[in-house]
């Protein structure tokens, strides 16, 4: 079987913005892996290959790429607040 992130089976994500998808590229890059990373703002992201990757490096998510947080879940930057009713606007300009 191939490794993933190889020519053979390289690693495969759906985001939501340009920004996400600089962000996911960046990973992929610093660790010389082979990926193919989609923009579909109308479908729900997908970076499962990544974090498997990720995860075969026993890297923690917290080292690695951020999964983005859902619209009802609590921000990440601290606040106590939802994400939609924090930094959601900030994270996705219109």
């Amino acid at each position: 079987m191939a490794k993933l992130g190889s020519n053979k089976k390289p690693i495969w994500g759906r985001v939501n913005t340009f920004k996400r998808m600089e962000e996911a590229a960046a990973v992929c890059l610093e660790h010389g892996w082979k990926f193919t990373i989609g923009i579909e703002p109308d479908k729900p992201e997908d970076l499962t290959d990544l974090h498997e990757a990720l995860s075969a490096l026993e890297i923690k998510p917290s080292q690695g790429f951020q999964p983005r947080p859902g619209r009802n879940d609590y921000c990440p930057c601290g606040s106590g607040k939802k994400y939609k009713k924090c930094c959601w606007d900030k994270d996705n300009p219109e």
